[in-house]
């Protein structure tokens, strides 16, 4: 079976991470995502070295790997004439053009909106920025930490009481990722629409725009209460104890997730051994939990306490409840639960390094992405350019002219 992308081309003129991973996964869904690098420069991301193997060790550079895998990649200096015709050739043929240059840098390369499309109306225009495409911001830059995590209000609600700072963003590109894939969703619209319509179209996402989509509920509830942000919950008092998190004997971390607390209460007290505590007048039904809070989890953390994760875990297994043990990302690796649904794919390279890669998380028709080694810089340069009719000879001199590497 075609996968769900099969016979789509798609021409990134992206860096970094946010519209990379959006080509990435478009990528893992079947399109043909041809990567459009400066021919001496490349992606800054490929020199980064920050998280994973340092570049030209024999191993692999892991934000460069996750985010362009599976494309290929073309050198093109487009602010040459010659390399500029080449890149408006790929355009002609092409269904999805992404870029995450800003609105100036579009019109200075000719590569903006009204541009691409009065060569290709057809064509889905992505369009991925730090601040939206108006506004006194448009032209500014951003980075996820500052336009997804912090601006919208994320870095301040994932403050613990009594922490002095707000929150660093939790790992490297975590709201490049989440907005991607909303630009790559975005562009499964455009292209539904144009099968309907004929029309090509514009998809803007932003990383801003994301973050406020992922705290939309504590921007209406803070509104809703007259407040600037909804009340910060703290562990020792929350309103559910049955929704926290507490410490086995071992030093593993347990969240439990019972939602219908009253539903789960007297259960959870049997698995845990302590029957009499269902028995607990305090803690007889959600309001009298609630009202004695500080005690009841007092109470769970003594229990806690005494059991080895191990222990634990079957008896959390034994009752109805929801719980999760608190995982690092490392865990993930042996994960049984990630690894049955292919959630988690190892990725092997010809120097012998091997990277485990996460693939786009809509599944179609249950069959999962083939991953593929990210590109060199201008890998499929001389296969690309043969396929747009160029000679060898006009290839050459393209090279030696240095339009393209």
């Amino acid at each position: 079976m075609d996968k769900l992308l099969s016979g789509v081309r798609v021409i990134e003129v992206a860096m970094y991470a946010f519209v990379p991973s959006a080509g990435a996964a478009l990528a893992d869904w079947g399109a043909d995502v041809i990567k459009v690098e400066h021919p001496e420069t490349g992606d800054p991301v490929r020199g980064l070295s920050s998280y994973g193997f340092k570049p030209g060790d024999g191993g692999v550079t892991t934000l460069w790997e996750v985010f362009n895998r599976g494309k290929r990649d073309i050198g093109i200096d487009i602010s040459a004439p010659d390399g500029y015709d080449l890149l408006m050739s790929l355009i002609d043929e092409s269904d999805v053009f992404i870029t995450s240059f800003m609105q100036p840098a579009r019109a200075r390369l000719g590569i903006d909106v009204d541009q691409v499309m009065a060569r290709n109306p057809r064509i889905i225009y992505g369009r991925g920025t730090g601040h939206g495409p108006v506004g006194p911001d448009a032209d500014k830059g951003g980075f996820d930490g500052i336009s997804y995590w912090s601006r919208p209000g994320t870095s301040t609600a994932s403050i613990p009481p009594g922490y002095e700072f707000p929150i660093l963003l939790p790992g490297p590109a975590f709201g490049d990722c989440q907005s991607g894939m909303f630009l790559a969703g975005g562009i499964l619209g455009g292209l539904y629409r144009r099968e309907k319509t004929g029309q090509g179209g514009v998809v803007d996402v932003s990383l801003l725009g994301s973050g406020m989509w992922a705290m939309q509920a504590s921007i209406a509830g803070s509104y809703s209460i007259g407040s600037d942000n909804i009340v910060q919950l703290d562990r020792r008092r929350p309103p559910n104890p049955l929704t926290n998190l507490y410490r086995s004997a071992d030093g593993k971390f347990f969240v439990l997730g019972m939602l219908q607390a009253d539903r789960y209460w007297a259960g959870l007290c049997q698995a845990l051994g302590h029957p009499e505590l269902a028995e607990d007048g305090r803690f007889a039904d959600l309001k009298l939990r609630a009202e004695n809070s500080e005690a009841c989890v007092e109470a769970l953390d003594a229990i806690f306490a005494t059991m080895t994760f191990e222990r634990l875990a079957a008896a959390l297994d034994s009752q109805e409840g929801q719980w999760s043990r608190v995982a690092v990302p490392g865990d993930t690796l042996t994960d049984e639960q990630c690894l049955a649904n292919g959630y988690l794919r190892f990725v092997d390279y010809a120097s012998g390094a091997r990277l485990p890669m996460v693939p786009v998380p809509a599944l179609i028709d249950e069959v999962h992405p083939d991953l593929r080694p990210a590109p060199a810089l201008g890998e499929h340069t001389d296969e690309i350019l043969s396929a747009l009719g160029r000679s060898d000879d006009e290839a050459l001199r393209l090279k030696v002219a240095g339009v393209v590497t």
